[in-house]
C-alpha cells in the first residue's frame, strides 16, 4: 500500500484532527503518511509546486489548485465567529489605511482574499507596495512596534491580539456572514487528483475517522498539539481547538459546500482567482458518514 505525504500546520487545530491517523491509532488500510508541518503559507506554495499529496491549504490557494487537486471534504476549517482581523494600535476606519503599510500573512492565504473581496484597493496599485508579507506569529509584534501600520491576523491571534495593546478594526468573518449568511471557509484539505477518486476517498474516510477520535477522546492528543504549539497557553490552545473544530470539521455538508462554492465564486468574479471546469469534489455527493 502507498505512503501518501501529508501536510499540515503545527496549530493545535490541525495537530488535534491528524494525530490519531498519523500516530498508527486507526487503522488506515494499509496506507501510511509522511507528515510534514508548515505554516500555512508554505503549505499553499509547495501545493502550488504539486509537492504534496495531501495537504491542509488556504480556500484562497485552492481557486488556483483545483486543476491538479480535488477538495476532501473532511479535515478543514470552516465555520462561524472565526474569521480573520484587521488589528492596529488605534481604532481607525479601514479606508483610513490607505497607504498605509499592512502586513498580512501570505498573498495566497484566504485571509488576503477576504480582504481584498471586502475591498478591492488593498489589492490593487495603492496598496501593493504596502502589502507586506510575513509569518503569521510576526504581525502583532510588527504592529505593536510600529513597523506596519496595520496587520491581518488570523488562528490564535484573534484570542492574543489585546496584549500586543492592538485592537479589532475589521472583522472579516463578521463581514462575510453578514454579507452572505454563510459560514467562513478559511482553510481545507486538498488531495491530489491523479491518486484517483477511490484513493481520494479513502484519505478523506481516514481524516474523518481522525476528527471523530480526536472529539471522542480530546485529552489524547494533547502532549502532541503541546509539542507544536511551543509556548501557546493551554487555555488558547483549548479556544483554538474549540473554535476551529466542528461539524464542518467532519464534513462540509451542503451548507459548508455552498459557503466554499460563494468564496471561490467572488474571488473568480473579482479576477483574483481563474475559473476551472473540473469538478471539485472526486464524486459529486458525499458517501454515507461514518
Amino acid at each position: 500500500m502507498p505512503e501518501l505525504t501529508l501536510g499540515y500546520s503545527p496549530c493545535p487545530n490541525d495537530t488535534f484532527i491528524f494525530h490519531a491517523m498519523t500516530r498508527g491509532l486507526l487503522d488506515c488500510g494499509g496506507i501510511t503518511f509522511r507528515e510534514r508541518l508548515e505554516d500555512v503559507e508554505t503549505l499553499n506554495r509547495l501545493a502550488l509546486a504539486g509537492s504534496l499529496d495531501i495537504t491542509k491549504v488556504s480556500y484562497h490557494a485552492l481557486g488556483a489548485l483545483r486543476d491538479k487537486y480535488f477538495l476532501l471534504r473532511s479535515g478543514g476549517a470552516l465555520g462561524r465567529g472565526c474569521g480573520p482581523l484587521l488589528v492596529a494600535r488605534s481604532r481607525r476606519e479601514p479606508a483610513a489605511l490607505a497607504g498605509k503599510k499592512i502586513a498580512i500573512p501570505g498573498r495566497l492565504t484566504t485571509a488576503f482574499l477576504l480582504l481584498r473581496l471586502f475591498d478591492p484597493s488593498f489589492g490593487g496599485p495603492s496598496f501593493g507596495s504596502n502589502i507586506i508579507a510575513m509569518p503569521f506569529h510576526e504581525i502583532m509584534g510588527a504592529v505593536s512596534s510600529g513597523e506596519v501600520d496595520a496587520g491581518l491576523i488570523i488562528h490564535e491571534s484573534r484570542f492574543t491580539y489585546p496584549a500586543f495593546g492592538l485592537v479589532s478594526v475589521l472583522d472579516l468573518g463578521q463581514w462575510w456572514e453578514q454579507e452572505t449568511g454563510l459560514p467562513i471557509p478559511l482553510g481545507c484539505i486538498a488531495a491530489r487528483r491523479d491518486m484517483g477518486d477511490g484513493m481520494a476517498l479513502r484519505v478523506e474516510s481516514i481524516i474523518r475517522a481522525s476528527v471523530r477520535r480526536a472529539l471522542d477522546h480530546p485529552d489524547e492528543p494533547a502532549s502532541y498539539i503541546r509539542a507544536h504549539a511551543q509556548e501557546m497557553d493551554e487555555t488558547v490552545i483549548r479556544r483554538h481547538i474549540a473554535l476551529y473544530v466542528n461539524d464542518f470539521s467532519l464534513d462540509l455538508g451542503d451548507e459548508g459546500e455552498r459557503a466554499v462554492t460563494e468564496l471561490l465564486a467572488r474571488a473568480e468574479s473579482a479576477g483574483i482567482v481563474q475559473a476551472e471546469t473540473l469538478p471539485l469534489f472526486a464524486v459529486d455527493r458525499p458517501r454515507t458518514l461514518v
